[in-house]
């Protein structure tokens, strides 16, 4: 990963209504490295959005600042402001793309408004359908497509003006579960090859499991905790955290005197995060009861004993998900350990 591509330093939003202020951002201080998928993660009304559109201006932050680059957006006059949104491309939950256009004008919109010649806009929005897969629907109207082909268009015409930053506002909230991994595997994708930073905007957890480096949590207008995904999934901080991997499983679940289980580590790779793995799959907590494990070359070797919950279709959720991922176990009495 590079240097810091987006600063955001001590940032703060407030709306007026006419029942008063409304604080929707409080003091956020994040930094995303050029190269980067970052996630920013929270529940309805928590500010992730107004956020992303503080990012790159679409709405004025009350207090605070964001660097570009290095460059402050606040310091910034209106027409430089709009140069350098051209290197943030943006993609909305519900596509936003022009019914009356077809796919390539749609794709050639920010090129016009751009002054691209014409011949060169045609053909880089051509070269972007065949990135996103599209190249023989140039012709067709958004009413002719699917959620996950609009949202396609709507990707490429997102890359049009060579953005070094894509912002992603729950750009997958509207698709169906296999078009979701589709359209993230191509944002990985395009991560990848081109070298764009990716910020995803989600209130979904596998949507930052599934593609993002680091993720900031936002609880209440604040950040609440920023690190890798391994490291927040792993363990949690703040209630918000452990709210939105583990959601209510955390407070409901009961151990008593349930069933114990033995894991056999012999020779995983240590750094494979088995237990939370586990955690987020069956999306119930499991008590580590023993734990006697080493690192030896980079393998797992040793045993824990778990507890299960003492719902039964819980405990068979667990018991499945090590059935599924081959962990060798062996069901153990109270003694045992």
């Amino acid at each position: 990963m590079g240097d810091p591509i987006i600063q955001i330093r001590h940032l703060g939003k407030e709306f007026r209504t006419v029942n008063g202020p409304v604080r929707a951002l409080q003091d956020i201080n994040l930094d995303v490295n050029e190269g980067e998928i970052f996630g920013i993660i929270g529940l309805s009304g928590a500010g992730k959005s107004t956020l992303v559109r503080c990012i790159n201006y679409l709405e004025v932050p009350t207090e605070g600042d964001v660097l570009f680059e290095g460059k402050s957006l606040a310091g910034m006059t209106p027409a430089q402001r709009r140069k350098t949104r051209q290197s943030m491309g943006m993609i909305f939950q519900q596509f936003n793309l022009l019914a009356q256009r077809n796919v390539i004008q749609n794709v050639c919109f920010p090129l016009e408004l751009a002054r691209v010649p014409k011949n060169e806009a045609r053909t880089r929005a051509l070269e972007l359908l065949r990135t996103v897969g599209l190249e023989d629907r140039e012709k067709a109207y958004p009413a002719q497509l699917s959620g996950g082909q609009k949202q396609r268009v709507a990707i490429a015409r997102a890359l049009a003006t060579n953005p070094k930053v894509i912002l992603c506002d729950e750009a997958t909230s509207a698709l169906d579960p296999n078009t979701t991994k589709q359209i993230l595997a191509l944002l990985k994708e395009i991560n990848r090859t081109m070298g764009v930073t990716v910020i995803v905007i989600t209130h979904e957890m596998p949507v930052i499991e599934a593609i993002c480096d680091r993720v900031a949590i936002i609880g209440e207008s604040r950040i609440a905790e920023v690190g890798t995904v391994s490291e927040i999934f792993a363990g949690p901080k703040t209630k918000i955290g452990r709210q939105l991997i583990l959601g209510d499983a955390i407070d409901q679940v009961r151990f008593g005197r349930s069933k114990r289980i033995r894991i056999i580590f012999d020779g995983r790779e240590s750094t494979e995060p088995i237990i939370s793995n586990l955690v987020l799959s069956c999306r119930v907590p499991v008590n580590i009861m023993y734990a006697a494990t080493r690192d030896i070359n980079g393998k797992a070797m040793g045993q824990m004993i778990i507890q299960l919950p003492e719902d039964e279709n819980e405990a068979r959720r667990v018991v499945h998900y090590l059935d599924s991922i081959q962990i060798p176990y062996e069901e153990v009495g109270e003694n045992d350990i």
